[in-house]
């Protein structure tokens, strides 16, 4: 039996550090030490509230955590190539006594080969933020894009830095002051000071669930909102709606195909994830990092570092 240090939830707003069982290898699997994993501000944040929707494999005990980097230890027979890689790993269903929804939050992992993403081995910590990276290029979709972006958190970040490699200039709306820093080289502003124009498409990065009245009435006819946060419900005034004859598309999931765009864009260097990284902490400490993470404006991104375990 092999064992392996996690993050584990218990039950909402209870966490823990403890070993956990892993199960055994596949033929097409891979064993990987963590080095670093990342806190979701989105979905951990429902998960530790017990706010989050009922999704299929949703339960208590749970390992969080999608945003994983580590060094492949152990291989398959059929994926010996993978040995001593270093690999982004989005989540692992390995845990014989807790839920894998997520699961990437450990020292260990066992994942299947196909589901990693090869890395540079130049890159380090902020490689954890491939994964919302990959939502950004989700959200953004081929079509135009928008001019108006909601949040400045780290999604909102990589949207708009996205944006700008489009040639694109967006306006970021950021209602607390203490997150309106660490531009590049787009304007970020109080949603309540800006009287411009109406936009034809508008991202939401923010979570927000009751701002949609609010970026309705700055649509112009036919225009779009793309929700690009993870929501509990959504409601909305269906008259204003029905007068911009308004568009919302949920942005779903990122594709392993985006994953490894974006991993390539980062790893060339095209697009910066620098800046974005703000806070680190021992996994020792998890559960002061993980209030930290979702209760301080000021923390952009949270890292457990895992390094001084293996």
């Amino acid at each position: 039996m092999r064992e392996a240090l996690a993050v584990v939830l218990e039950r909402p707003g209870e966490l823990r550090l403890r070993p956990l069982e892993l199960m055994p290898m596949g033929p097409s699997d891979l064993t990987v030490d963590i080095w670093w994993s990342g806190i979701s501000t989105g979905t951990e944040r429902l998960l530790w509230s017990g706010t989050m929707p009922p999704f299929p494999g949703l339960g208590y005990p749970l390992v969080p955590g999608y945003e994983s980097v580590g060094r492949v230890v152990d291989a398959g027979p059929e994926a010996r190539g993978f040995l001593g890689r270093l690999v982004f790993v989005p989540g692992a269903a390995c845990w014989r006594d807790a839920r894998g929804l997520f699961g990437g939050t450990a020292a260990q992992v066992v994942v299947p080969a196909a589901r990693v993403v090869p890395l540079p081995d130049g890159m380090d910590e902020r490689a954890v933020l491939l994964s919302l990276a990959a939502t950004a290029l989700h959200a953004l979709g081929a079509g135009e894009p928008p001019s108006l972006i909601v949040g400045h958190g780290a999604l909102g970040r990589l949207i708009a830095r996205l944006c700008r490699l489009r040639g694109a200039q967006p306006v970021v709306w950021e209602a607390n002051p203490a997150r309106r820093s660490g531009a590049l080289d787009y304007p970020v502003i109080d949603p309540a000071e800006d009287d411009s124009r109406r936009h034809r498409r508008i991202v939401d990065a923010s979570g927000a669930a009751g701002l949609l009245d609010t970026l309705i009435a700055r649509l112009e006819r036919g225009g779009e909102i793309v929700l690009a946060g993870f929501y509990d419900r959504l409601s909305f005034a269906f008259p204003p709606a029905f007068l911009a004859e308004a568009r919302l598309r949920v942005a779903a999931e990122f594709t392993p195909a985006e994953l490894g765009t974006v991993a390539a864009m980062a790893g060339s260097g095209r697009l910066s994830l620098d800046g974005l990284v703000t806070h680190r902490a021992d996994p020792a400490e998890a559960d002061r990092a993980y209030r930290t993470a979702f209760e301080d404006p000021g923390c952009i991104k949270m890292v457990l570092d895992w390094r001084e375990v293996h």
